[in-house]
């Protein structure tokens, strides 16, 4: 399925615009393609306007973080509400990755910029489908339970802003991701959910990477700048994004990818005060 796709920022925006959540993931998976070997512009005249916000279905419904709840991970019911949540996360993930695309499709980077951002919308939408077809294993579907809105709220918070918006979105909810998602793997194994908990392994596998394409143009950006990339990260994450960023954190994952805790550590519990 093409779509007639004609350019990078085109293909982007029809995926963020589309409400069918397998049409959505399939246009981003074939514009990365077919940018990865370049065959499309960066982009068209015709380049419909990026939305403000993403197409979704009518369910899940979705309300604030505070009524989200927690369940145990010893229920089938608290697997799928875990899962479900996941679920939201990825897709969020995916709409993300594109809007950064299409967005800043006029700033001035590297062509590889988009390459990397296209790497992780292709990954994103790889896992939201694997978290579906394991929630329709166990009996349920993506939509069948409430989700929270803060998600979008980060990139509508920074939607003027590349260096804010890298700054929160891979950095500090991306890089959640690769704090708890390891403790969530082992909890899943203890009750014998090994097919779950092998999902969660390959997100956190390829979660690593997306938080290293996120500190990677970061720094860059804060190189062309002359800025300290540390400092300039605190300045905005200050800014741009409600509440604390909570420990712990998985510090050799993050410094992997990147992200040392000269970036992080004197923050926790503190931001905004």
């Amino acid at each position: 399925m093409r779509h007639d796709i004609e350019s990078l920022r085109g293909g982007a925006v029809r995926a963020i615009r589309s409400a069918d959540l397998d049409e959505k993931t399939e246009i981003a998976q074939a514009t990365a393609k077919l940018w990865q070997a370049r065959r499309l512009s960066l982009r068209s005249p015709r380049d419909l306007a990026v939305p403000d916000r993403p197409g979704r279905p009518d369910k899940p419904l979705l309300t604030p973080p505070t009524q989200v709840k927690k369940r145990s991970l010893h229920t089938l019911h608290g697997r799928i509400a875990l899962l479900h949540a996941l679920a939201h996360i990825e897709l969020n993930a995916v709409d993300l990755a594109l809007d950064i695309v299409a967005r800043f499709a006029s700033e001035r980077v590297p062509h590889s910029f988009f390459d990397g951002w296209m790497q992780v919308a292709f990954e994103e939408a790889k896992h939201f489908r694997m978290v579906r077809d394991r929630l329709q294993t166990l009996g349920s579907d993506y939509g069948a339970l409430p989700a929270h809105d803060g998600l979008w709220q980060a990139a509508h918070d920074t939607r003027n802003d590349l260096t804010a918006r890298l700054a929160v979105v891979p950095l500090i909810l991306e890089a959640r991701g690769l704090d708890v998602t390891p403790s969530l793997q082992v909890g899943l194994r203890a009750v014998g959910d090994t097919e779950s908990a092998d999902v969660l392994k390959v997100i956190y596998e390829d979660e690593k990477g997306h938080v290293a394409v996120g500190a990677k143009w970061f720094r860059f950006l804060c190189a062309r700048e002359r800025k300290d990339p540390a400092a300039t990260f605190q300045a905005l994450v200050r800014a741009n994004f409600r509440g604390p960023l909570k420990a712990p954190f998985n510090d050799v994952a993050r410094a992997e990818a990147g992200l040392t805790p000269a970036f992080y550590r004197s923050m926790t519990a503190s931001t905004n005060h």
